[in-house]
């Protein structure tokens, strides 16, 4: 594969271009403060991307690092630790006993991956779950390989317009000054792959991450072999052309299929993240009729050896094709399989709708033997959901399983707080953070300490805030209305409540406007104010949650609430980052059962952020009455958003204003400090990609590899 051109870098420093290269670096701070310590200016402007430090620098920055003692000693830890982690020949303790001799990859399939900001291949909850998922196998040593696209356009750079709209800016991605490199073939030229089967024909070049010890490749339709409409297959997320869509699943499912064969890379075990990449059981299942076996046996196995993850309890949510469509692109595809056209469309009717289309879900869950939602609750949702594909069974038995989502802890915990946990929980307590009891000694932070810390973080966030507005205002001279209403007003010793997602019409970004007259009280309270920061990107083809963007916008420029909230543009990882750690309170409200699992509020927890949160998604699990608030959202057809407006106010009025702002002799506020405790110690082990990534190896991959061993 190709390496990056770094203009100059000596000898005594050739590991910062391998290190560079590999996402390692992204969630070890040790690792990044080695391309800080360069030049902390340049390291803020490429905004946290190695690859573009290394080749912007002057040769006179690396010679003086390089004779200096100080940072060659951090060097030379940091590398050192690089090179035993990522060695090939680690083995994942959690498989032993298997017959390694017959253990090939796991690959794992995913639309998007959130991995950091520098590669914008990611829309929300989804992408950041696959990225967190594919970080801990690293960790874990799990032998996965992960596939999926290279999107030049990413998901939408946000740009709100003076009215309030949402305005999509399109930014394409330096893919030679990121830390991902082409794929070669013997030849020396980028790798090339023909997606099988289908005309006219779709190229894709390859591309490649490495994540720690996982190997991503991505697929690239952006070259001169294809045509036109071809080309733009992987320019974007998401597609809103419903054809164009299918052409994407195409290519992710079965040109990613084909693109590990061309790498000579074997698998064992197929993971399917959500219904996008439901065709690469097709291709699957080809080579193994290609190697003798009929299709129904090669069905069989192919089930047995296969997970779908489903994550999406909204029915407009799951991608349905029309069969014209289907028929279109597969009719030179089935009779690889052995099948005839109405065979084939069967297998994704959906028996409610069978006339709907194909329904990609419906075909995912039909043709796996393991299937999950990502809660408890999205396991009984999907249950519901999709028991008339197994109407012999009753709702209860429907062979769908749940494991709750997680977040990558080294990722989501801020290196000021990492540090504090060093000092209590002991250097190695990231070794064994799914483990609750290391969590107990949460208790020995003394709370002056963590608020300091908190304290520290939330100041961050409102300069970061302050400083968003300014560069803003310098680079369009927008309105000063709109720059107020960007957070310049923000108050560092304000409870801060954050809210910041996609918004999407039933996240109800705009609940708590419900009783603005109520609201405005609250904020503009002498003693015991609040202040709301929203942060959130509406799908391009989403004019509804657009709607509600631009009505949180202009309420942050209504002088009636003082300057306390606050709108922030273009919501990306590392304002995430921010966020998470410098907020007060997590609001979550989207109506019930509409949230499969959610993870910003986990990673809130993880940091000493409470979550207050209606019952659904993961908190049904992690509330526990002294972690963080909770309300009630009884399901009916009626609208419920005043009755849970009126919850929200009255939790805030009755409990969290009050608490927030009862100090000590001393300014600390130890009754808060105290939850802020019981959100780290109840949620961090629970809720992490340590404990769910054991989970889906204990309850699938054991028993998918034991199939594997008998073949």
């Amino acid at each position: 594969m190709d390496i990056k051109e770094i203009p100059y870098l000596p000898e005594r420093l050739s590991g910062l271009k391998e290190l560079s290269t590999n996402l390692w670096w992204s969630w070890h701070p040790e690792a990044r403060m080695l391309f800080k310590m360069l030049d902390r200016q340049v390291w803020k402007e490429s905004r946290h991307n190695p690859v573009k430090v290394l080749k912007e620098l002057p040769k006179k920055v690396f010679d003086s690092a390089a004779s200096d003692k100080d940072y060659l000693r951090h060097y030379d830890i940091v590398l050192s630790r690089f090179h035993k982690e990522i060695k090939e020949d680690n083995k994942c303790l959690l498989l032993e006993g298997i017959n390694e001799r017959k253990i090939h990859s796991i690959a794992y399939f995913s639309a998007e991956y959130g991995l950091h900001h520098s590669l914008p291949f990611y829309a929300g909850g989804l992408g950041f779950l696959a990225g967190d998922f594919i970080k801990e196998c690293s960790e874990l040593k799990v032998p996965l390989i992960a596939v999926g696209f290279m999107y030049p356009e990413g998901y939408l750079k946000q740009q709100i317009r003076e009215d309030g709209w949402q305005e999509n800016i399109k930014q394409l991605l330096d893919r030679d000054a990121s830390s991902i490199f082409r794929v070669l073939d013997e030849n020396g030229n980028q790798l090339i792959v023909k997606v099988p089967l289908i005309e006219p024909p779709i190229h894709v070049a390859v591309w490649k991450i490495a994540v720690g010890m996982v190997s991503l490749y991505l697929m690239d339709t952006d070259i001169e072999i294809n045509d036109p409409w071809n080309r733009g297959i992987s320019a974007r997320l998401y597609s809103g052309d419903i054809e164009q869509r299918l052409r994407q699943e195409i290519v992710l499912g079965i040109g990613g299929s084909e693109v590990l064969e061309k790498l000579g890379i074997k698998f064992s075990i197929l993971h399917l993240n959500e219904g996008h990449a439901a065709l690469a059981l097709l291709e699957n299942i080809r080579d193994k009729v290609q190697e003798g076996m009929n299709y129904s046996e090669a069905s069989q196995y192919v089930k047995q050896t296969t997970v779908f993850t489903t994550h999406t309890p909204v029915t407009a949510g799951h991608d349905i094709f029309p069969f014209q469509m289907i028929e279109k692109y597969f009719n030179s595809y089935w009779p690889s399989l052995g099948l005839d056209r109405d065979s084939f469309l069967k297998l994704g009717v959906h028996p409610e709708n069978p006339n709907a289309g194909f329904n990609m879900t419906a075909f995912a869950l039909r043709m796996s033997e393991f299937r999950n939602g990502v809660s408890k609750k999205h396991g009984e949702v999907a249950r519901k959901m999709w028991h008339s594909l197994w109407p012999e069974l009753s709702e209860d038995k429907v062979p769908i399983d749940y494991i709750t989502n997680g977040i990558h802890i080294p990722t989501w915990i801020e290196p000021k707080m990492k540090l504090l946990f060093n000092k209590y929980l002991g250097p190695d307590w990231t070794d064994d953070c799914d483990n609750p009891l290391i969590w107990e000694l949460i208790d020995e932070i003394p709370n002056d300490e963590l608020w300091k810390t908190h304290f520290w973080l939330k100041i961050k966030l409102i300069n970061t805030i302050r400083e968003r507005a300014r560069q803003r205002w310098v680079n369009n001279r927008v309105s000063t209305s709109n720059i107020l209403g960007m957070g310049t007003l923000l108050d560092p010793s304000v409870l801060t409540i954050g809210f910041a997602r996609r918004f999407a019409t039933y996240k109800r970004a705009d609940l708590i406007f419900y009783d603005l007259e109520r609201l405005k009280k609250l904020a503009n309270d002498r003693w015991r104010p609040i202040q709301i920061i929203f942060a959130g990107k509406a799908h391009p083809a989403d004019d509804p949650g657009k709607r509600i963007l631009q009505r949180i916008y202009n309420f942050a420029r209504d002088p009636g609430l003082s300057g306390r909230i606050a709108f922030v543009e273009d919501y990306e990882e590392q304002f995430a980052q921010y966020m998470v750690h410098g907020v007060d309170v997590w609001l979550n409200n989207p109506l019930p059962p509409m949230e499969a699992s959610g993870t910003s509020g986990m990673k809130a927890a993880l940091n000493g952020v409470p979550h207050l949160s209606i019952r659904d998604g993961w908190w049904l699990e992690g509330y526990n009455g002294e972690n963080g608030w909770v309300f009630n959202h009884e399901e009916s057809e009626g609208n419920e958003d005043q009755k849970d407006a009126e919850a929200i106010y009255q939790i805030l009025e009755d409990n969290i204003i009050p608490l927030y702002y009862k100090y000590s002799d001393d300014g600390i506020p130890d009754d808060w400090v105290r939850i802020m405790k019981n959100s780290i110690k109840s949620n961090a082990a629970k809720f992490s990609t340590r404990r769910m990534v054991k989970e889906y190896i204990n309850k699938f991959y054991i028993k998918e590899l034991k199939v594997v061993q008998k073949a």
